[in-house]
């Protein structure tokens, strides 16, 4: 994750849905990044226990459920957000 909205955030975290092969939702998970500091890159390791990897076709930020900071509300960090992959998983908004 890398904070570009030009300020810190407080809290940052994300409503993500799994789909499978076939194109289902298989899980909605919440990834819980805390803070942010604005301009820097920040990795984090979350436990999707029993979720196959295998069986992911796409993942999907489908809200941003925290994002504060002063000036920063979390239709800023959705709109501001850009994803990619570097796996053959598609990941978008």
């Amino acid at each position: 994750m890398n904070n570009q909205l030009g300020a810190d955030l407080a809290t940052a975290a994300f409503e993500l849905a799994l789909f499978d092969l076939n194109g289902v939702v298989g899980r909605l998970a919440v990834l819980e990044f805390r803070d942010l500091p604005e301009g820097k890159t920040k990795v984090s390791r979350f436990d999707l226990a029993a979720v196959d990897c295998g069986n992911l076709s796409r993942i999907l930020v489908n809200d941003a459920t925290q994002c504060t900071g002063q000036g920063v509300g979390a239709a800023d960090c959705l709109r501001a957000m850009k994803t990619s992959s570097k796996a053959t998983i598609a990941f978008d908004k």
